[in-house]
């Protein structure tokens, strides 16, 4: 078998750089590297051609894409059997593709494949591994453990068939892929199962600044709700399944309304781009009813009853503005 390593990037500078050289350090020898390169405006394609390594094939973009753009080109390049998808600052240990092979092989009917890792900080150390994961997931067990939060759901790591990628759309265009990656993993486990290896076999790395938190707001519930409509559908659609999004649906709701009030919280009123925290319970609630979960009350969890509380008295807000200032650490935690 033959595998792609896919790794859209644009000013990846030197985190890019060790995340190619981890990447080329396979001892693995059957696969290729492909480079999404959306015209970086520092050292990226430069460095990449000095590199001549007949392993590496970068398509560039002759114009700056959005990151949704940038990734939904994976569909149309060209790729191996196999293909995982790597975030430009993120490491494969030397045996990941090793590992995936004897998962493949021992597995091969399974639609989605991964590893344990462990978390790194902006400086490369260890601060963290995964929540265990169990070796055989079939549809129903995987989504229930993906709306529960018991499986550390990032964009590295995962193998799939590229005809299976490209059958289920590639990943969908959520902005800024916020939650994208959820929709995408479930629909390729469910064409199966997840087969899942113990050894621990690449790194992700988590910043201070991470997406979710430098997105807007208004991109942040834009991209939830199309994660709920796509579980919405998913629900009606597929009688097997409904029960487990009906059950289930309250842990990822409660887990985001506090998640997106508290974000929405923390933005001055005259630069929100979204309703107020009292009209975003209201379409959490909406949400439930979508889901098939007519019980969920977002007001049931005293951080968003308080999240509410604070944002409804223009001096109390101020005051929780103020001490934000103050104070980095958080005040409601999700």
């Amino acid at each position: 078998m033959k595998y792609s390593v896919i790794l859209p990037v644009r000013n990846g500078g030197n985190q890019a750089k060790e995340c190619i050289k981890s990447i080329l350090s396979q001892t693995f020898p059957n696969f290729d590297l492909i480079v999404l390169e959306n015209s970086s405006t520092d050292d990226t394609l430069e460095w990449l051609r000095a590199m001549n390594d007949y392993r590496i094939k970068v398509f560039s973009s002759p114009q700056p894409l959005r990151i949704e753009e940038n990734w939904g080109r994976i569909i149309s390049v060209p790729k191996n059997e196999y293909i995982t998808l790597i975030g430009h600052d993120d490491l494969l240990s030397p045996d990941y593709l090793q590992t995936m092979d004897e998962l493949i092989r021992k597995y091969p009917n399974a639609s989605l494949y991964q590893t344990h890792f462990r978390y790194i900080n902006s400086d490369g150390n260890d601060i963290g591994k995964c929540r265990p994961m169990a070796e055989v997931q079939f549809p129903g067990e995987a989504i229930h453990n993906f709306l529960c939060n018991k499986t550390d759901l990032m964009g590295t790591g995962f193998m799939m068939r590229s005809k299976d990628y490209d059958n289920v759309g590639g990943i969908p265009p959520y902005p800024n892929l916020l939650f994208a990656d959820m929709e995408l993993w479930i629909e390729l486990s469910r064409k199966s199962y997840l087969a899942v290896d113990k050894r621990e076999c690449f790194a992700y790395r988590k910043h201070p600044a991470a997406t979710t938190s430098a997105s807007t707001d208004a991109k942040f519930l834009e991209s939830f709700e199309l994660l709920v409509n796509y579980l919405s559908n998913l629900r009606i659609n597929n009688p097997d399944l409904s029960e487990v999004i009906s059950a289930d649906s309250a842990h990822i709701l409660k887990q985001y309304c506090q998640a997106i009030t508290h974000k929405v919280l923390r933005t001055p009123k005259s630069r929100r781009q979204t309703p107020g925290v009292s009209d975003i319970i209201d379409q959490f609630r909406e949400f439930g009813y979508k889901l098939g979960n007519e019980n969920f009350e977002p007001l049931d969890f005293g951080n968003i009853r308080m999240g509410r509380m604070i944002d409804d008295n223009n001096l109390l807000h101020a005051l929780f503005l103020l001490f934000k200032r103050l104070y980095k650490k958080p005040v409601l935690k999700n």
